[in-house]
């Protein structure tokens, strides 16, 4: 099994770092004409799929709005995923999970494991536990060529304290939460080059504000939600990220779904060259 870094590293290669979320918010279900029920949330994500394919290469459902139907929406998110691998599009399952070891274990088991019917590429995850703590998904990761993004400076205003806090003792004492996040995750990469296993650091954050040193984030991927209707544009993505822009993830979702799904593919293709020229 291919590693989820010798995958990324070719989407990047083919398509670049713009990543589309399917985000199936009400007032979009809205807009795009259909009923706030799991009937629209299929069409919707189906049909955002179909017009992801072939213009970026990797999606990333934002499980949450499919779980507000319970069964049926877990059974949408097995459709499209099937979808969206027949498509060859990387899937980066946004379910933020964390817990304490056999816990989280599952967690894994569900979103990583070859064969689910929730089998993803990726999974987002939450180390508020440590990172240690998520050691089983790691090794299934690694085993199944799978990737994980561990949060570390998130866009939202009141998770700042928290990630800026200084730790105490051990072995980063005086460093960051968010870095230390930042060289857990590090640590676990063994390959050479892009490794894959990443964090997620939003666009509409300081990342020197958060005990980030850009160097750092060399060769550890970077999910970058905040980008469009939360304020930070494609434009600005090297000045946010400095050289670590080659290797990071640029999500957008509400900014590019809102205008519907006839329009995607434009919008898609337009992001796709903004983002080329901060890259090279």
């Amino acid at each position: 099994m291919p590693s989820f870094a010798s995958r990324l590293a070719q989407t990047f290669d083919e398509f670049g770092g713009v990543c589309m979320g399917i985000d199936p918010h009400p007032f979009l279900l809205e807009t795009w004409g259909l009923s706030n029920d799991a009937h629209g949330v299929r069409e919707f994500a189906l049909r955002a799929v179909d017009a992801a394919a072939g213009n970026v290469g990797m999606i990333k459902p934002q499980v949450a709005f499919f779980e507000r139907f319970g069964s049926a929406g877990y059974a949408i998110l097995e459709e499209s995923f099937a979808l969206a691998r027949s498509a060859g599009l990387l899937v980066i399952a946004d379910v933020k999970r964390g817990d304490l070891s056999s816990s989280v274990d599952a967690y894994g088991q569900a979103w990583l494991t070859p064969g689910s019917p929730l089998e993803a590429d990726a999974m987002t995850a939450v180390a508020y536990q440590g990172v240690s703590e998520l050691s089983g998904p790691f090794e299934l990761a690694r085993s199944a060529g799978k990737g994980i993004f561990v949060l570390a400076a998130t866009s939202n205003a009141s998770a700042r304290s928290i990630q800026t806090a200084r730790i105490a003792e051990g072995e980063h004492e005086g460093a960051t939460v968010a870095a230390s996040v930042v060289r857990d995750v590090t640590a676990l990469n063994t390959e050479s080059g892009l490794g894959s296993f990443g964090v997620v650091i939003g666009a509409t954050v300081e990342v020197a504000d958060y005990g980030i040193k850009s160097g750092e984030l060399v060769d550890l991927p970077i999910l970058a939600p905040g980008f469009g209707a939360q304020g930070a544009q494609v434009e600005q993505a090297r000045e946010l990220y400095g050289d670590a822009v080659s290797n990071t993830i640029v999500t957008v979702s509400r900014s590019v779904l809102q205008e519907g799904a006839s329009q995607i593919p434009a919008e898609l293709r337009s992001l796709r060259s903004q983002l080329r020229e901060q890259v090279r």
